[in-house]
């Protein structure tokens, strides 16, 4: 059984006993989605703490079979999703995140030797910052499904699911928003041999 089907059933069945093993499986997870949709570190705390708040309170009110229905990563992905997306109309500084190494594994990577000295570690730092920056400055619903998909590892199926949008729509997001990241931070930055499609894959 799926470690969250399972979780699901042990929240049905004793919400209070079970709820600190949700926070322990996904509250990094939630944490990592604010972060990367906001870039400022203290509100995607926030957000995260908000939402396993509001996790329990609406799990509280459901009765047992819908919780042991519930597919609880997108599930969870919407709860912050939407925190995020109130709190960032709100906020006036937005400050990049530091670090998007899942961004780097599915190919954003900087052309840098890996037996690096620190100089080149410092301009690894300095292109990961732009990859940051440049992440912030795509339309949120972009930067939404591409944080989704690629820096949380939901499916197609799972973002559109959190998003509340059709898989194809997720798809043309996250491959236009790709395109647009590749563009504004090639040549210097990114692989010019890996195309778009292979970072959608």
């Amino acid at each position: 059984m799926d470690p969250d089907d399972a979780l699901c059933y042990r929240l049905a069945k004793d919400l209070d006993e079970a709820f600190p093993a949700l926070v322990e499986a996904h509250a990094g997870r939630l944490y990592t989605i604010a972060h990367r949709t906001l870039g400022v570190p203290s509100d995607a705390e926030e957000v995260a703490q908000d939402a396993l708040v509001r996790a329990h309170a609406a799990l509280g009110t459901y009765d047992a079979d819908r919780i042991r229905a519930l597919r609880l990563k997108p599930w969870l992905a919407t709860i912050a999703v939407n925190l995020a997306r109130n709190r960032r109309r709100r906020a006036t500084d937005r400050r990049p995140p530091t670090s998007l190494e899942p961004l780097v594994v599915a190919g954003l990577e900087p052309r840098i030797p890996s037996a690096a000295g620190p100089l080149e570690m410092a301009e690894r730092r300095d292109a990961r910052r732009r990859l940051a920056d440049e992440l912030l400055r795509l339309p949120p619903a972009m930067r939404e499904a591409i944080v989704l998909r690629h820096v949380d590892g939901l499916s197609v199926a799972e973002t559109a699911l959190a998003l509340g949008r059709p898989e194809g729509t997720v798809k043309a997001q996250v491959h236009r928003g790709l395109a647009q990241l590749r563009l504004h931070l090639a040549p210097d930055f990114l692989d010019p041999t890996t195309s778009v499609k292979e970072l959608t894959a």
